[in-house]
């Protein structure tokens, strides 16, 4: 069992195919899904090495999107702020957990806050 309410899962070391990717992104919400403790996918894609945004990241987002139904939020590091209303619901529902990327601005990480 994992400990806390979060699931960090990286698929940016080392970069992966995007179908392996997937598969990853697939396993940690089934993982979250019969946990009775996880309810968040913290996914570190990586920013790309252009400085405009990767194509994990962007995959990442996508695949997030294309579930929306199985996945109550979608935060994006750069948002992920206690600011941000979606980011206090979502630690006022599973805890205040102790995160560096809060309020880091982050675009190389995304969040799953998962049904």
């Amino acid at each position: 069992m994992h400990p806390g309410p979060i699931l960090v899962i990286d698929v940016a070391h080392p970069p992966r195919h995007p179908d392996r990717v997937e598969e990853e992104l697939l396993s940690a919400l089934l993982a979250v899904n019969s946990s009775p403790t996880l309810r968040v996918i913290k996914v570190i894609h990586g920013y790309g090495s252009k400085g405009k945004g990767g194509t994990t990241r962007d995959l990442v987002r996508n695949w997030a999107f294309r579930r929306r139904k199985r996945i109550r939020a979608i935060l994006n590091g750069e948002d992920y702020d206690l600011l941000e209303i979606t980011t206090q619901a979502m630690r006022r529902e599973v805890g205040d957990v102790s995160d560096a990327d809060l309020g880091a601005s982050n675009p190389g990480v995304t969040y799953l806050w998962v049904r």
